[in-house]
């Protein structure tokens, strides 16, 4: 009789979360259930019972998702790639997009232990899955926030990850880095502002991590400068940005005088999502 209570509340929340005009509405009311009971979403229509206290912590979850409060905040982590990240309250939520980001970086040939840098990391996401992917890495995860970097410290606890607070805007930040790296990687705060975002993000995400200036751009172009600064010959870079602002980051990037091979690409949706450049092999 139980198990089909869980049914019947999973079947009436997923109707008041696409009432509050969630798409993902009958996703969210599982893995909310899924969350409280312990258990993963697959096993929910052969699990035991239910503690008794079950229901009523449910309905305040689902009320809770329908006035716009991210899922993630609710259960407190986010996947990313392989992981399984926490996350809340002060630091950007990753995103599925960015896993095209992370998938182009994991694919390309590092050798021996190389050396890998994630500016604007947030909650670390694109770091722990790099150290994850190269185990001799020595990554450096870089964040002007402190309530960010403390999710990224507890989310790259027994990983190689350093985690440093600075600002990527800084010209010459981490001058000792020049010529030593092989991989930058960055998903900076890139909407221009003014922009409508879903209520998750505008009310709930960071303001500072999501908004790069009028156009967009303002974080971007400092990255690219210090990319071309620390990277070795034959180093990458990939930097995520707008999907309005393809172009422009190329152009950016190409400004430096410091790479070639830049190359715009899409992510998963076909949407204008990141670009990637090679540090040339002569110094500028």
């Amino acid at each position: 009789m139980t198990r089909h209570r869980l049914r019947r509340a999973i079947d009436v929340a997923t109707a008041a979360l696409a009432e509050a005009g969630i798409d993902s509405a009958r996703t969210d009311a599982e893995l909310l259930a899924a969350h409280l009971t312990g258990s993963e979403r697959g096993r929910l229509a052969t699990m035991d019972p239910p503690a008794a206290d079950f229901f009523r912590r449910y309905d305040e979850a689902v009320a809770a998702r329908s006035r716009r409060i991210p899922l993630q905040h609710l259960t407190g982590t986010a996947a990313f790639g392989p992981l399984e990240l926490h996350v809340g309250p002060g630091v950007f939520i990753p995103r599925p997009e960015t896993e095209a980001l992370l998938e182009w970086a994991a694919a390309q040939h590092l050798t021996g232990y190389p050396v890998i840098v994630d500016l604007c990391t947030g909650s670390g996401a694109l770091a722990v899955a790099l150290a994850d992917r190269w185990p001799n890495a020595r990554v450096i995860a870089v964040d002007d926030d402190a309530a960010a970097l403390a999710y990224a410290r507890r989310n790259s606890e027994g990983t190689a990850v350093e985690v440093m607070q600075a600002d990527v805007t800084v010209p010459g930040l981490l001058a000792e880095l020049a010529g030593t790296v092989d991989l930058v990687v960055s998903n900076p705060p890139y909407i221009p502002a003014g922009a409508e975002l879903e209520p998750e993000v505008a009310e709930h995400d960071p303001t500072h991590a999501l908004f790069g200036g009028p156009d967009g751009m303002a974080v971007i172009g400092p990255i690219a400068a210090l990319a071309g600064g620390w990277l070795k010959p034959g180093g990458l870079v990939v930097i995520e940005h707008d999907d309005t602002t393809s172009r422009q980051t190329v152009e950016t990037i190409d400004r430096t005088g410091r790479f070639t091979a830049i190359t715009a690409h899409r992510d998963l949706a076909g949407r204008p999502r990141f670009v990637t450049a090679r540090r040339t092999e002569e110094s500028a």
